[in-house]
């Protein structure tokens, strides 16, 4: 027997899968036919929803070299199993990156330029004769081709160009011409046609789909057994209800289908120009493009068809598809020299250079007689859209544990119902009643135990919720995640756009001259400042242009460069004579802004301004802002000066290192500190003069390094980010329900913690712990330094300031570490450290970290799967920009951005404030409790109706085909439809709903209703026996219609001679109980507060209860008692406290991680570290510390 091998694919990704080789094998397929045949078709439809047992039964294990069918399992929490059958393909090589000589063969026919793979096929065997095909095996998964690759001896994904890791200059010289016809019809092959298809299945395929599903298949089953019975009105009634369910399932999904690919389809096929080698240009579709072709970028832009790389020219692009921001972003040409063009291209580090599926090229610039070239790097649902399209397709399921429950809870009741169904086979054998009746009532006890309308009711609770979450203006494009809002402990915030405001104000600058720092001035547009190398930089390094007359950029770019009141001109060919061949952007102060010197001079008084040289400006290069270097700069002319002129702005620490040292004043860092304490953005500005013998084509080769250094220091720029109106109340609002807050920026550490202070994150009295790690360099371990900061000073409420002060020395020792509250604040750089280095630390300080500073978007999302590892429910609330990750992978992402990357959030609000977040969770925490009302109640209605014909069984009678009809479709389905419709309670509460339906006062609640149920039953049956009026039922009795219970004979079988022995006074009394005790039973389950509206203001549900009890009343002719709804407020309170006893509960340790882990640090002695210690890192993960 050959043993088993597995090997994993995507390894170290989010999409990682263990693989698993197997053979058909006939002696199993023969044996699965047999059995599938004795079994009606059951057994093929069990092996259908396990696709694990399908494989196992019917194939034998092989190698994978070998295999015909593979199986797949994630290996992720939810480890779901997939089937794929492996395909075999001929090509002339095995890697589609090979040149395999392909060039210098004789081009193929273009025809249409729309042909099938099959085509390329029999064009690639016909023109590469002399190579020997060879065979190819792959497999389909999710959109994604997979390829066995004989040296890994695995299958393999080929991205695209990047699979090769090549550097950028190697992307100029090897790939810039384009590639033949004929590589790219190889190419193909294993690429595919470019285009990501979002195939619209046919009606009947979903309808094929939908009605396999497990739930459909036991209404079948029970619409089967109920006809057998002669029960067709009920089975009519469900049938009419699974019809009708199905129809809108369908409708849902269809739509959902459609509008995906609609939105997918808009633009995805386009017409291009390729570079086809020897500068021939040719027209093609963007669907026959691959990995490497050359593709010119029209000067009018386009939407993108495929992910690319600049390497001629720069273009702006909207890039609001993807990252939610709808500010154009300027991208440049692939570096070609220097240092940078030596590091491998990678998509991720070389954002600036690529253009990405989706988004939109809204115009060009190029240089004269040059056009904007690209190069192709992945194609189809391998690009940053098709990977986002992707996880539309094929979401990961819903993890939560209330669904998880309910199976459990579910596998209970089939529990009971095998009981019930062992019951009935044992009486009606000693009944001697025939094999059919047997069978027929055995299985109809298994109907009666799991309702059918179970799953419609608990959606109808989140059907609600969603309407209402519409109507305050949150959209929801995942309904089953609303339950888990209600169960959020902890929620992210971004800073900049959610809990500040969008914009920067300008508060002042700080101009630097002779090594010191002048009195900071608050308008830059000042007659002292226009002619100084200072505005000249904020006029110019920027990365703004003119769309349709309008300036457009980034918001801090425009609130700069309008502060200095210059004017940005993109001016015509004729107009840039005196620039070179270059057409720059040009920038220059207004007329009335020239010093008045200069307009007293008799040379200059008569000029027009344009033809003032000193104050036009054009940018002749620019080196974008990179969020790795924390900078960006421009190289700029005057206009007819000789010498170029390079301005950098940037982060403060980062410029001033690029700076001479004497040019950067000596109270720098206690200036910026005082700055950052306060809350406000700093952003350095430095100037350089550049060589005259530069000339404009030298520049445009010239590594940024060359010129981002030797700078001279010019001064600071003071922005000042205002804290939304609403931030800090919903902050307190959340505090005061229990729920953690955190703040992920990407701003500077001390901003943040001032912003936290100032929103009330981190309250006056309570102490912040920055650690500072730095990786091992040199022979010295990896170490994180502590450091102490308080916060003494009273915030100043009319400047919006709160001091910060760093305090190592001093150290409260009086109070006990342990009763002291305090927080950590952590930078990504020392995030990235701490989890590579101090893995046993990392739990340890998520659980007091409030400040994470400097995040980059991969850090935000693995931040968010670090909390969700101990057991905190997260919520991530963001603007859309960078967030991106985070949101999809939270319990509960919340975009502020309406934007088309809100597709990958959960929940997106169109109200831009974070009023949202308790809205959303208070309708989650009301969504949630209405599921644990209605699950209650249908399992509470199964059971008493199982109670009901178990007692019938036991004198061979059952209750009749109206019964069935007035009590699910009058009683349970009205009662059950209208209990969801409760709102949500007015306010947040520190107490938070119960996550799971295995907890002691839900059991204990559901069994005493069971209990008291079947007391009431039994009494009822046992106690209409020994009436004087009662008489034992035989086929040829009428003993109830000679009662006075006449208005009841609508609900019984209304045949002359009663041979199913329904009309029988047993039958009559268990209904009119069980009747009461349904709505007995929806009245004590319907919770309100503290979570929901009282019941009594559920006005449909209260009308419902009313008018279902006068009419049973009615009918009745004789008042029964109603239960009391007190019963529920008693069984709460003394019931959960016998079940704690009796579990032991208060001896246990918490179930949460975060909740035993914080238990743990309140006995370390040693946590947190103590002020100016410092953590080494150590062979043995274990920690020491040592004073400075």
């Amino acid at each position: 027997m050959k043993t088993k091998e597995v090997k994993i694919i995507n390894q170290g990704l989010e999409d990682e899968m263990e693989v698993w080789g197997y053979q058909p094998c006939l002696w199993k397929m023969i044996l699965v036919g047999v059995g599938a045949v004795c079994s009606g078709g059951l057994l093929l439809l069990l092996l259908y929803w396990l696709p694990e047992w399908g494989v196992k039964v019917t194939c034998t294990c092989t190698s994978l070299r070998d295999a015909h069918t593979l199986l797949l399992k994630t290996t992720d929490e939810f480890r779901q199993w997939f089937r794929a059958k492996v395909h075999v393909m001929s090509a002339p090589g095995k890697n589609p990156l090979d040149s395999l000589e392909l060039q210098s063969t004789a081009q193929l026919t273009n025809g249409d330029g729309d042909h099938g793979i099959s085509a390329v096929h029999q064009e690639l065997h016909g023109k590469c004769a002399h190579r020997q095909p060879v065979q190819i095996h792959y497999f389909t998964h999710h959109s994604t081709k997979y390829y066995w690759n004989d040296v890994m001896q695995n299958f393999e994904l080929h991205k695209g160009l990047e699979d090769v890791k090549m550097s950028c200059a190697s992307i100029h010289s090897a790939h810039s011409s384009g590639l033949s016809k004929t590589l790219q019809d190889y190419r193909r092959l294993f690429f595919g046609e470019n285009e990501i298809a979002v195939r619209v299945p046919s009606i009947f395929k979903l309808l094929i789909k939908e009605v396999l599903n497990p739930f459909y298949i036991f209404q079948l089953f029970s619409v089967v057994l109920w006809s057998a019975e002669d029960y067709y009105y009920y089975a009519t009634a469900i049938v009419f209800m699974s019809v009708i369910s199905i129809a809108t399932s369908l409708y849902s999904i269809k739509k959902q289908y459609v509008m995906l690919h609609d939105m997918v389809a808009a633009h995805s096929v386009v017409r291009v120009s390729v570079f086809r080698g020897n500068k021939d240009i040719e027209q093609a579709m963007s669907t026959d493009l691959v990995p490497g072709d050359v593709i010119i970028i029209p000067a009018n832009g386009m939407i993108m068809p495929c992910d690319a790389v600049l390497i001629c020219g720069t273009c702006i692009i909207n890039e609001s598809m993807l990252t939610g921001e709808s500010v154009p972003v300027t991208k440049t040409s692939l570096p070609s020299l220097g240092e940078e063009a030596a590091v491998s291209y990678n998509v991720e580090e070389h954002k600036r250079h690529t253009l990405f599926c989706g988004t939109h090229v809204i115009q060009t610039r190029f240089y004269a007689g040059e056009l904007v070239k690209a190069v192709v790097v992945r194609t189809g649902f391998s690009t940053e859209k098709g990977q986002l399209v992707r996880s539309i397709l094929h979401p990961k399921p819903t993890d939560f544990k209330l669904y998880r429950d309910a199976y459990l809870f579910l596998l209970c009741l089939v529990g009971v119902a095998g009981v019930g169904f062992i019951y009935t086979v044992v009486l009606s054998i000693m009944n001697k009643v025939p094999v059919k009746t047997i069978i027929i009532e055995s299985l109809d006890i298994i109907t009666i135990t799991v309702p059918p309308a179970l799953p419609a009711a608990m959606t109808a609770g989140i059907v609600y919720a969603q309407r209402r979450l519409k109507r305050v203006g949150i959209f929801c494009i995942s309904p089953q995640r609303i339950n888990m809002c209600g169960q959020l402990n902890l929620v992210c915030f971004d800073k900049t756009g959610t809990l500040t405001e969008d914009g920067l104000d300008l508060w002042g600058v700080q101009t630097a001259e002779d090594g010191s720092f002048s009195p900071p001035e608050a308008d830059a547009a000042k007659g002292s400042l226009v002619n100084s190398a200072f505005v000249a930089c904020m006029a110019t390094c920027h990365s703004l242009t003119k769309i349709e007359g309008e300036l457009s950029g980034d918001p801090l770019d425009l609130k700069m460069f309008n502060a200095t009141g210059w004017i940005l001109e993109e001016p015509t060919e004729e107009e840039t004579a005196l620039h070179n061949p270059i057409m720059p952007t040009v920038v220059r102060p207004p007329k009335h802004s020239i010093p008045e010197a200069s307009q007293k001079n008799p040379l200059t008084q008569n000029m027009e301004l344009s033809e003032l040289s000193p104050f036009e400006i054009g940018i002749v290069r620019q080196f974008p802002f990179s969020s790795t270097l924390q900078r960006m700069s421009v190289v700029v002319r005057r206009l007819g000066e000789k010498h170029m002129n390079a301005f950098l702005k940037g982060a403060p620490e980062v410029v001033a290192s690029l700076c001479k040292q004497h040019t950067v004043p000596q109270s720098f860092p206690e200036t910026l500190e005082s700055y950052t304490r306060q809350g406000f953005r700093v952003i350095a500005l430095a100037h350089r003069q550049l060589e005259a013998k530069l000339s404009w084509h030298k520049v445009q080769s010239l590594s940024r390094d060359l010129i981002e250094t030797n700078m001279e220091f010019l001064g600071l720029i003071i922005m000042q980010n205002k804290i939304k109106e609403e931030t800090a109340g919903v902050l307190r609002e959340l505090r005061q329900a229990n729920i953690r807050t955190l703040m992920v920026t990407g701003d500077n550490m001390l901003t943040a913690i001032s912003v936290a202070r100032e929103c009330g994150m981190v309250r006056a009295n309570e102490r912040v712990i920055i650690a500072e790690a730095a990786p091992p360099k040199d022979f010295h371990l990896a170490s994180i330094t502590w450091h102490y900061t308080e916060n003494p000073a009273p915030t100043t409420k009319d400047n919006q300031t709160v001091e910060i002060n760093l305090r190592d020395e001093e150290y409260d020792k009086k109070v006990p570490q342990q009763e002291q509250r305090y927080h950590f604040a952590v930078t990504g750089r020392t995030f990235a450290v701490i989890t590579e280095h101090f893995p046993q630390l990392v739990q340890k300080l998520v659980l007091r970290a409030t400040v994470f500073a400097r995040m980059a978007p991969d850090q935000k999302t693995q931040l968010v799967e670090v909390l969700q590892s101990i057991d905190y429910t997260v919520g991530m609330c963001g603007d859309g920009a960078n967030d991106c990750g985070a949101l999809k992978r939270a319990h509960s992402g919340i975009s502020l951005s309406e934007l088309e990357a809100s597709v990958a959030s959960p929940f997106t609000s169109s109200t831009p404030n974070i009023s949202c977040v308790p809205n959303l969770i208070r309708e989650g925490r009301a969504a949630l409790i209405t599921s644990f009302c209605v699950f209650k109640f249908m399992a509470l209605y199964s059971i008493i109706q199982y109670l009901s014909v178990t007692l019938l069984y036991s004198i061979l009678s059952n209750l009749g085909d109206f019964q069935f009809l007035f009590i699910d479709i009058a009683i349970i389905l009205i009662i059950a439809f209208t209990m969801s419709l409760s709102p949500a309670w007015k306010e947040l509460v520190w107490q938070r709903p119960p996550s799971s339906l295995i907890s002691g006062p839900l059991l204990f609640s559901v069994l005493t209703q069971i209990l008291t149920s079947l007391v009431f039953q039994v009494l009822a049956f046992l106690l209409v026996r020994q009436q004087s009026w009662y008489e034992t039922w035989t086929p040829q009795s009428d003993a109830c219609n000679v009662s006075r219970s006449s208005p009841s004979h609508s609900l019984n079988v209304t045949s002359p001679h009663d041979h199913k022995n329904i009309r029988n006074y047993e039958n009559t009394t268990l209904f009119y109980v069980s009747s009461f005790q349904y709505l007995a039973v929806a009245i004590i389950f319907s919770k309100g507060k503290p979570f929901r509206q009282p019941s009594y203001k559920n006005w449909p549900f209260m009308l419902s209860c009313i008018g279902l009890y006068t009419f049973l009343l009615l009918i009745m002719l004789y008042p029964v008692p109603a239960i009391d709804s007190f019963l529920e407020e008693a069984n709460d309170h003394w019931g959960s406290s016998f079940l704690s006893w009796l579990l032991c509960r208060r001896s246990k340790p918490p179930r949460v991680r975060y909740m035993y882990l914080a238990l743990e640090l309140q006995d370390d002695v040693d946590w947190p570290p103590r002020p100016s210690t410092v953590t080494y890192a150590s062979d043995s993960q274990s920690h020491t510390s040592a004073p400075l």
